[in-house]
């Protein structure tokens, strides 16, 4: 089969590259999914399990990406819950070969049944971000209604889907990012808006939450914003700084069987809108991971476009 794969971890972007790879093994309780969309994070090449199983050995040449939707292709021993042909979405696991691939091994529980009428592309920009976006909000900051949430790099992958949940939860919403991402910000749902480049992060006041993704600087400085007894939440790194009298949390999100299903639930109602900021090859996959490449939204490589 046809996949990214990485090799050199000194060679940074440059050692991504498309290379034939053998057909994935169907471990117990595993499903073999034919790709038809997959999602990467730009980070990848700077986390450990990109080079390592769990065991701490060396598993390159490793396949990245860890969001996919496709059609299950086989079953593993002892596999319940999905059945041959069944179209599926969901995340991979962190040290096994991701999605940027005609084919991946996924643990059962890890995936979802995807509705007919959801386009693979659109379904692919849901798993990291989504989930993301929820255990951020509820189970970590625990956000209710009537309360005030800062969402950094509000039209981003994760952040334009927390902006969308938070609203419709009844939570006050402020955004934040670059001059050109006000307006998708706002016609996100967000009440507000701060371009971090030219707007003073104080004039959010004070918040019952800060959802971050950027971390450094931004993430620092946010601490200063939360109410007594609010949160603090980062994906981005673990925050050196806490709340007054409140919690910083730092999270990895986590695979979730039901909630997947039930943001595509959100989906097909209309009540949540992934952006898919660009949709890419998988020969293109290597070039769509630098810098200059970023768009507004998740950048979507698409494997295969039949069914």
């Amino acid at each position: 089969m046809r996949a990214i794969t990485v090799r050199d971890r000194a060679a940074g972007l440059a050692g991504l590259s498309l290379t034939e790879e053998p057909y994935p093994h169907a471990a117990e309780n595993d499903v073999i999914v034919r790709v038809h969309a997959a999602g990467f994070t730009p980070g990848e090449l700077d986390w450990p399990g990109t080079w390592s199983d769990r065991a701490g050995r060396d598993r390159t040449p490793s396949v990245p990406g860890h969001e996919v939707s496709g059609v299950v292709a086989e079953l593993g021993y002892g596999t319940t819950g999905l059945t041959l042909g069944q179209r599926v979405f969901g995340l991979t696991d962190w040290t096994r070969n991701g999605s940027l691939a005609e084919y991946v091994a996924v643990e059962a529980r890890n995936l979802a049944p995807l509705p007919a009428d959801i386009d693979h592309t659109v379904a692919a920009a849901l798993p990291i971000s989504g989930l993301t976006a929820w255990q951020g909000l509820f189970d970590h900051g625990r956000l209710a209604t009537g309360q005030t949430v800062l969402i950094h790099g509000a039209a981003g992958g994760v952040g334009s889907l927390a902006v969308q949940l938070a609203r419709e939860a009844g939570a006050r919403v402020i955004g934040t990012g670059r001059a050109g991402d006000r307006d998708i910000a706002l016609g996100l749902g967000a009440h507000a808006f701060l371009d971090l480049q030219a707007d003073p992060l104080d004039d959010a006041g004070q918040v019952d939450l800060v959802f971050d993704v950027i971390g450094g600087d931004i993430l620092a400085r946010s601490a200063a914003l939360v109410r007594a007894g609010g949160t603090l939440v980062t994906i981005a790194s673990p925050p050196t700084v806490r709340p007054r009298d409140g919690q910083a949390i730092f999270f990895v999100v986590e695979p979730d069987r039901v909630r997947l299903a039930d943001l595509a639930r959100r989906l097909r109602d209309g009540r949540l809108r992934p952006i898919v900021g660009a949709v890419r090859t998988l020969a293109e996959a290597p070039s769509a991971f630098a810098p200059t490449q970023r768009t507004p939204g998740k950048t979507i490589i698409q494997v295969t476009a039949d069914e």
